[in-house]
């Protein structure tokens, strides 16, 4: 009864907190705009592209309202939540543009205001402001979290650690579970070891090497504030998944830990921030997938269908808005396209939408829309045709990051090279079909593909007018188009 009580406080919680959003929005409409992707996608590079060219008047020939000259201005207002920080829009554009260097990741959440006055295809003038909230993808994973309880999550942990790509990156941590008596009497240094090993394995599984995807719980990684606190020190037990511990036991501990990191972490997360949204962007590095092998990809997809499980979808009506708003629009996009030929773009977005299709079906009845698109918010490279051995390729030209290496050669991050990133198969399924399926495409049976990608600096821009910089694109006034271009007909 103590937890039907709790649930339905927390529903009454969000309920007041969309009423409150709604009465704000009648006399100032507002669209919040979730933006999360899982790690290195390029959040933080996705939101300053997309900042600068709304406020700079980015060439964006797609994006009907900016191209039509609609817009009379777009500028950032104040950032309205006093507990959340400000996304530094700013100093991420000077570190692409000055520094021709990326920005750092985020590892928390942060929020922009930005203010778009514009003309509506009638002629009246109106304003619609844009929150921008920026997240970790990682934490979208913790979700799930609220509907398991801790014997159902550490058999699930335990088994999906237990496969062949993971297995012997968990060995430390299984090798010391082995050996702990669930029912023991409490141990501090017992929890406190299995809590390390079980991060070194997430940290692990996240590594470029191997790209995995799936690795609740997301703080474990990202611990802020709360690194070494109770809420982050417990780890999965090979227990029952339906028992009860002894009270005082191990077991017990670690499922109140679990618990609080419930509480304390995924549902504050939850109600203040994720159940407000209106709009989402995830961002994938389908890329890395591919660097890392058949078995990334697989754990891509799985990520995906939990990631779109989270989302409160549905199409957007005023009872809703009252009272539990619903994501109306969700658009899944392929990050670094530029890091093939335009050849390939096409089949970029015809894997991503393979690897999210089990998880759109499930939702094509709610009416939410959702789209899938390959882009690159700021484009690194150029294209051009090198011949090699009498054949031409379509290559790409571009500054590797510094170390970066490729046939041998150690890159300083200055030279300017040309490369063949190859192509991907004309039919997505070929990557699902199996292990060996993808194994043969990647290792260049059939087709001639190797998939490595170089990593390149961002462009050299020229400054325009004021010092600002165009940012070259891939398909983000596409992007742009697709979240909010029906709010500013």
């Amino acid at each position: 009864m103590a937890f039907d009580f709790s649930d339905m406080m927390e529903e009454a919680r969000i309920s007041a907190r969309a009423l409150k959003d709604f009465s704000e929005g009648l006399f100032n409409p507002t669209l919040r705009l979730g933006i999360t992707g899982l790690s290195r996608a390029g959040k933080t590079v996705f939101i300053t592209a997309l900042i600068h060219g709304l406020t700079r008047g980015g060439r964006f020939p797609v994006f009907e309202p900016l191209a039509s000259g609609r817009i009379a201005r777009a500028y950032l207002a104040p950032q309205p939540d006093d507990a959340v920080p400000r996304f530094d829009y700013e100093r991420h554009v000077r570190t692409l543009i000055d520094e021709r260097a990326w920005p750092n990741s985020t590892v928390d959440i942060s929020e922009l205001r930005l203010v778009i006055d514009y003309q509506r295809q009638n002629g009246t003038e109106r304003t619609l402001t844009l929150d921008i909230v920026d997240y970790p993808g990682e934490w979208l994973l913790d979700l799930p979290l609220l509907n398991k309880s801790y014997e159902q999550w550490s058999s699930e942990s335990l088994a999906l650690s237990r496969g062949n790509a993971r297995a012997a990156l968990a060995a430390d941590w299984h090798a010391y579970i082995s050996g702990l008596d669930a029912q023991a009497p409490a141990d501090e240094q017992a929890a406190l070891a299995s809590a390390k090993l079980f991060t070194d394995y997430l940290r692990a599984c996240r590594d470029e090497r191997f790209a995995m995807s799936l690795l609740p719980p997301g703080r474990f990684l990202m611990p802020g504030n709360l690194a070494g606190s109770p809420a982050l020190t417990f780890a999965p037990l090979d227990v029952p998944g339906d028992g009860n511990p002894p009270d005082g036991s191990l077991w017990a501990m670690m499922r109140r830990r679990y618990q609080s990191y419930k509480d304390v972490v995924v549902r504050p997360f939850f109600r203040d921030h994720f159940a407000r949204l209106d709009r989402q962007v995830v961002l994938v590095d389908a890329l890395a997938a591919f660097n890392s092998g058949p078995n990334a990809l697989f754990d891509l997809e799985s990520a995906l269908a939990g990631i779109l499980d989270c989302f409160h979808i549905g199409r957007g009506t005023i009872l809703n808005a009252l009272f539990r708003p619903k994501i109306d629009r969700i658009l899944f996009a392929a990050t670094k396209a530029d890091h093939l030929h335009h050849i390939s773009h096409d089949r970029l977005e015809a894997v991503l939408r393979r690897a999210v299709s089990r998880a759109v079906m499930r939702a094509e009845d709610t009416g939410a829309t959702i789209d899938v698109v390959a882009l690159s918010a700021v484009r690194a490279t150029r294209e051009a045709q090198v011949t090699r051995s009498r054949e031409s390729l379509p290559s790409i030209l571009g500054t590797p990051i510094a170390g970066e290496k490729a046939d041998g050669e150690t890159f300083d991050g200055n030279t300017e090279v040309a490369t063949f990133p190859g192509e991907l198969p004309e039919d997505p399924q070929a990557l699902f079909e199996s292990e060996a399926a993808f194994s043969g495409l990647a290792n260049g049976q059939g087709n001639g593909t190797d998939f490595r990608f170089l990593r390149f600096r961002p462009p050299r821009l020229t400054p325009e007018g004021d010092n600002a910089a165009s940012l070259p694109h891939i398909r983000l006034d596409r992007a742009l188009q697709f979240l909010i271009g029906d709010r500013l007909q």
